[in-house]
Formats: C-alpha cells, structure tokens, sequence
C-alpha cells in the first residue's frame, strides 16, 4: 500500500472539502416562506410596549426596528380608526421616518422576489420604501385594489453578497407623526428566470414563475414598476404606475397552468418583454385572454403591440372563468423587440365597487415565421 505523501495528503484534504462543500450547495433548497416572524404574530414582550409603541430596537422578535414602529391588532382602533390586519391578527404601523429591518442569508446575483402585505391608515399618499442595499424602490398605496386591506406586493432584488438586509421604510412626513402603513407579512423566493426556446421566444410565457403566494391571501399578488432584470414576474417588465395583478388557480380562473396575470388598471397597468429577433424578420404572437372568474363583468379589451403593428381583442366578460386565444404577426426592426400588453378599460367587481379587476393574459408565445 503506498504512503501518503504531506502533499498528496493536503490534496486529499482539499479535495475532500470542496466535494463535501459542493454536496452541501447542491443539496440547499431553494429560499422560500415567511421570513422569521414575518406575519408580527410573535408580540414584543409587554414591558416593551408603551401602548401600541414598541419600546427598544430590538424589541420586536425578528425585527431590528427605528423610529416610531407600532404593534397593531386588526379591528377598531380607539379614536374610531379601523386598521383591517388581513393576513392574520397582528401587524405593525411605521411611523414617520420609521422602519423594520431584517438580516437574510441570500445567494449573491440570484434572483429574489418580496411579497409582503401592506396598506395605507391616515393619507391616501402613503408610501413604502422597500429596499435590500444598494437598491430600493417607493410603492405607491394611494389606489386600493381590494376593499378588505388585503393588498399584497411583490418586489425584486438581486443581492449582491450572500448576507443582505431587508428594510421597509416610511419616508412621508405626515401632519399626525403617527400616520403610516401598515404592514402585516412578509416573505421571501428565490426565483429562477426561465430562459426562451427555438419554438418560443418569450420568456416565463405562461407566467408559472413568479413571487410566493401568501397562504391566507385570495387577492392576488401585485408587481409595482420593476425593470426585467429584478421583476418578481422573471422575464416581464412591470412598465406602469399601477400594478398588474399576479393570480393563482387556488384562488382564481386561469387559463393553463397554475399561474396568469389579471391586467387590473387599464392603461396603467402595463407589462412588456423584450424579445430578441432579427430586423426584417416575421413573427407570429398567440396569447389568451379571459376572466378570472371574480365577480369582474363588462365589455373588455385588451390592446397588444410589437414593433409597429396592434392587436385590439375585445372579451366580454360575464364572470364565468371564459377565454380565447388568439394570433397576429409582425414585422421585426431592429434585434430586439418590445412586446407590450395591457387593458383598454377600467373595471371593478359587481359585487365590489372599490376592488379594480381587469382582463387575465396567459400562455403567450411568439415564435419565427418561414416567410412574411
């Protein structure tokens, strides 16, 4: 038997470890799920509280806090406010200039999508701040999409090292210094960006990849403005003010496949891909639309475009969970291409004035032509 050389030993040392290192890697499960008391259900302890305001940084489990941070309990509010806590009981309200941070164990230049819920108390101009350092990104919760304060967002990120640290942050300064959102839970995905194929140049066609899904949360998630390299929809471009709305099979209508969007601020509700293609080249684009079957009735329209032609597809909506694919061609200009949808109306639920619905896109694909 031969003898191990300090050389050959120290090889088989390094070998060893990289092998383990890798199994270890390989064997990680993709970051998905609540953050650590992400849902606030894990209260301060009570001698940290004065009133509702939490007392020291520290204070709430999981949450390094600043400024005045509230801790809520869903329902009446003395002095005759109602704060509708809609993913639980409990939720916090951040004060001016106030924020909850987190610290997570990410995988640098890997793709991350937010979702947390979040609604406005005092002033329709309330934002939120959400940022993972060095970005971050204002969303707006001026327009309510859902009358019960069930709104739920999604926000990309990439980090840029494997330890990153989650903020929401209220930057408004309101004439009551106790205004601000509310914010009731929080969690996290790792996202893995689809890539398109010969047959199909889109990418993530059928949206199927996209952010969690809170578990007791029927009103859909909503991607603000985000460009397509940290969309939590991989592949899309949230090109509007206005949110799309990102809807499940558990809780609504879709056409194929266990994901779609639902287009629910008209015109400004926009989403976009840029396709790569070659100028003078002929394409043809299917897509479906429908309803989601939530109460959302009336003459549709959803409006499509890709280099200088334009697809109108009226749908009339009777909230029955309906759709219809259809097809137009076009003529590419340069090597890349903007392929834009969105909805010509407005529209709100029959039986929920205050809750904005629109058309559902789904299963979208373009694909090259022999000929024009």
């Amino acid at each position: 038997m031969a003898a191990f050389t300090p050389n050959s030993l120290l090889l088989l040392v390094l070998t060893t470890l990289l092998l383990v290192s890798w199994s270890c890697l390989a064997s990680t499960p993709p970051l998905e799920g609540l953050l650590l008391n992400g849902n606030c259900e894990m209260a301060p302890n009570s001698r940290n509280l004065n009133k509702t305001a939490i007392i020291g940084k520290q204070s709430l489990p999981g949450w390094e806090i600043k400024g005045l941070v509230e801790y809520i309990s869903g329902g009446p509010q003395p002095g005759g406010m109602f704060f509708a806590v809609a993913h639980g009981i409990h939720a916090v309200r951040l004060g001016n200039e106030a924020s909850v941070s987190q610290t997570l164990q990410v995988k640098a230049g890997l793709l991350y999508a937010l979702t947390f819920g979040a609604s406005r108390t005092c002033n329709q101009d309330e934002v939120f701040r959400v940022s993972v350092p060095p970005q971050s990104g204002d969303i707006s919760l001026q327009t309510l999409y859902s009358s019960n304060g069930g709104d739920t967002y999604a926000w990309g990120f990439r980090p840029t090292s494997n330890v990153t640290e989650v903020i929401f942050h209220n930057p408004g300064i309101q004439k009551d210094p106790a205004c601000g959102p509310l914010l009731d839970a929080v969690a996290i995905k790792e996202l893995f960006p689809p890539k398109p194929t010969t047959a199909n140049l889109v990418k993530n066609p059928g949206f199927e990849e996209g952010p969690h899904r809170l578990i007791n949360s029927s009103n859909g998630v909503l991607p603000p403005k985000q460009k397509d390299l940290t969309s939590p929809l991989p592949g899309w471009i949230i090109e509007s003010l206005k949110a799309v709305k990102f809807i499940d099979k558990k809780h609504f209508n879709v056409p194929f496949g266990l994901a779609a969007v639902e287009l629910v601020a008209g015109r400004e509700s926009a989403i976009a891909q840029l396709i790569t293609t070659v100028p003078g080249k002929c394409y043809n684009t299917t897509f479906t639309v429908g309803d989601s079957r939530n109460a959302c009735h009336g003459s549709m329209m959803v409006e499509a475009f890709a280099a200088k032609d334009i697809l109108k597809v009226p749908f009339q909506s009777q909230g029955k969970g309906r759709h219809k694919t259809v097809s137009f061609k076009f003529k590419a200009l340069s090597d890349e291409t903007r392929l834009t949808f969105f909805s010509s109306f407005y529209h709100t639920r029959v039986d929920d004035l205050v809750s904005l619905c629109g058309p559902v896109l789904d299963e979208v694909e373009v694909a090259p032509l022999a000929s024009c």
